[in-house]
């Protein structure tokens, strides 16, 4: 069979598999499958054994199910009532007031949980009926929420960062560094949103809560002080090349334990619900990382990277043209397929155009988190989404209406990472020196 026709077969193949449901790492083996047998003579069970085995057989890995059991512990902590308390009084002088406590909470806990879903949920678990109670316009409420959840994605240890460096060769430090400045910059745009839309619509916006002084502002504000430390922690023993990723996401566990300890919500329950929700996470994620190593390996032996790289090359696209088409395509995915499997499958195929085109590998996994980040607020399968609707019972149109603002807000960091890649690309280099 021609590379044209397979090519469109395997895409057919892949869609109609999903459309019925298949689980998205099955899916991407069978594709892989088929695509051993239409496009080679190789025999695909003599590649499937070491081809699975040497894609989760690896010690870079081993730093995503220790990064998943700390957020699964933090999520059952009393993190969440503690970062409330300790960010709403230093809120109150903002055009938005406690609204901005869904984006500097959300950043924060990003910091330590490296989970778009856990970090919404959590933190929505915070500020949804507290900001309910006061008044607070529910749709930005929740649009801002939404937004501000995708930051787990971005802001280091993050989980789609781990999978990205595995699949591209590249680094983990060196992306976790990579992926501060563009998350800080997100989080004032997020921030610049909300105190726009304050100012355009005055009336939406409570009374300010009673006055508190400095002093009791910074009693408030020692309730994020075990969060921080965690953060100095988990974060600060990579980037003072202390510990590697791997050993970093220990010391994390270990700390959230002391910290559940420390706050009154350990308990054996909890310990045993946040390691089988760490099972289940790790259980899905291997299983799309072994079909989209397996199928790949297909496509390595079938030629289709390289026949689409130079596809691709053939309209003479320059690298913002590169970057803009990709973008679209990756929107689009976004509304089928989550964001660790859009990853997984595209890298293959998209990582040899990327090379051609002279694009830094550790700029464009701060790019593809970015549109990553879009697919986690788009219908029908932005997980963001789902999270607020299980927290409020509010219709998923209703959700994405109200994140569209954020959407656009992260659209506009695409374009901002484009004109100025020094963003992702010199903290790195001045932590670790040119590659």
């Amino acid at each position: 069979m021609d590379p044209s026709s397979a090519s469109i077969l395997l895409i057919v193949v892949m869609f109609l598999t999903l459309a019925c449901g298949l689980w998205i790492g099955l899916a991407l083996g069978l594709v892989g499958f088929i695509s051993f047998v239409t496009m080679t003579s190789s025999d695909p069970a003599l590649s499937f054994g070491t081809t699975v085995w040497g894609s989760l057989n690896s010690w870079t890995l081993t730093a995503l199910p220790m990064f998943i059991f700390m957020g699964e512990i933090l999520f059952r902590s009393s993190l969440s009532d503690d970062m409330f308390r300790g960010l709403a009084p230093w809120m109150q002088r903002l055009p938005g007031r406690l609204l901005h406590t869904n984006v500097f909470g959300c950043g924060i806990f990003a910091a330590i949980s490296g989970s778009s879903a856990a970090t919404c949920a959590t933190i929505g678990r915070m500020t949804i009926p507290e900001l309910r109670k006061r008044g607070y316009d529910d749709m930005m409420s929740l649009g801002s929420l939404a937004g501000s959840g995708t930051l787990g994605l971005l802001i280091p240890p993050s989980i789609i960062l781990i999978v990205y460096g595995v699949a591209a060769e590249v680094s983990i430090a060196r992306l976790f560094i990579a992926g501060v400045i563009p998350g800080i910059v997100l989080m004032l745009i997020f921030s610049l949103v909300l105190m726009l839309w304050a100012t355009l619509q005055p009336q939406k916006v409570p009374d300010r809560d009673a006055p508190m002084s400095f002093v009791q502002k910074m009693n408030e504000s020692r309730r994020l002080i075990p969060v921080i430390l965690l953060i100095i922690v988990v974060l600060g023993s990579i980037y003072a090349g202390i510990a590697t990723p791997t050993e970093s996401a220990v010391l994390g566990v270990v700390g959230s334990l002391v910290l559940t300890v420390a706050t009154g919500t350990f308990s054996w329950k909890m310990f045993n619900d946040s390691v089988m929700g760490a099972v289940r996470t790790n259980t899905m994620i291997g299983l799309i990382l072994a079909g989209a190593a397996f199928l790949t390996t297909a496509m390595g032996f079938s030629g289709l990277p390289r026949i689409f790289a130079e596809w691709i090359n053939s309209f003479g696209l320059s690298q913002v043209g590169l970057l803009i088409a990709l973008t679209v395509v990756f929107i689009i995915m976004g509304c089928l397929i989550d964001g660790i499997s859009m990853v997984v499958l595209t890298a293959a195929v998209v990582l040899p155009a990327v090379k051609a085109a002279g694009i830094d590998l550790v700029w464009f996994g701060i790019f593809v988190v970015l549109v990553v980040e879009m697919a986690q607020i788009t219908p029908p399968v932005g997980f963001n989404l789902f999270v607020i609707q299980g927290l409020t019972g509010r219709s998923l149109g209703y959700i994405a209406l109200a994140a569209l603002p954020f959407f656009l807000a992260m659209l506009a960091m695409v374009a901002i990472m484009v004109v100025f890649p020094d963003l992702a690309t010199w903290l790195p280099n001045q932590m670790l020196g040119q590659k």
